[in-house]
C-alpha cells in the first residue's frame, strides 16, 4: 500500500491497516462512534501516535462562532474522518478537505465503516494539487 510518490505514503499505510483490521473484526453496521473507539485502540496496540476528536475553534470576522472537531491526526501529520454511512458523497469529501485546510495539513484519509466493504478517499489539500497542476503545465 505503500506508495512514495504520494506525500506520508507510509503513515496513511499504516491507518488503512488498522482500518481494515477493524472492519476484518467488527464489521459493518455500528455508529461511527464505535470505529473510532475501535480504531483508538488498534492504533494503542500497535503502539501508533495519535491524537483523537480533536478541536478547533471556527471564527467570523474574528469572532469564534463555533468549533469543529477531526476523528483523528495520527502521528501529527494525516488527519483521519471516520464515517458509517451506506456511501460516501461530495458532502463527506468537503468535511474531509475543509479539515486539512483548517489544520493546514497536507494529506488526510476518509473512511466510510458503513458499507458492506470499507471505504477510503485519500484526500490532498487543494493547496499542493494546485501546486501539482502548476509544475505539469
Amino acid at each position: 500500500m505503500i506508495k512514495e510518490q504520494y506525500i506520508h505514503s507510509d503513515v496513511t499505510a499504516e491507518i488503512l491497516s488498522v482500518a481494515f483490521e477493524v472492519h476484518k473484526i467488527i464489521g459493518s453496521g455500528f455508529v461511527e462512534s464505535v470505529y473510532l473507539k475501535a480504531m483508538i485502540a488498534e492504533f494503542g496496540l500497535r503502539c501508533i501516535e495519535i491524537d483523537s476528536e480533536i478541536e478547533l475553534p471556527v471564527f467570523y470576522k474574528n469572532i469564534k462562532v463555533g468549533s469543529r472537531r477531526a476523528d483523528l491526526l495520527v502521528k501529527k501529520n494525516v488527519i483521519v474522518e471516520l464515517k458509517a454511512v451506506t456511501e460516501l458523497n461530495d458532502n463527506h469529501l468537503a468535511q474531509a478537505i475543509n479539515y486539512l485546510e483548517a489544520f493546514n495539513l497536507e494529506v488526510g484519509l476518509l473512511i466510510n465503516f458503513g458499507s458492506k466493504s470499507l471505504q477510503y478517499k485519500r484526500v490532498i489539500h487543494p493547496r499542493l494539487l494546485n501546486q501539482r497542476i502548476s509544475k505539469i503545465k
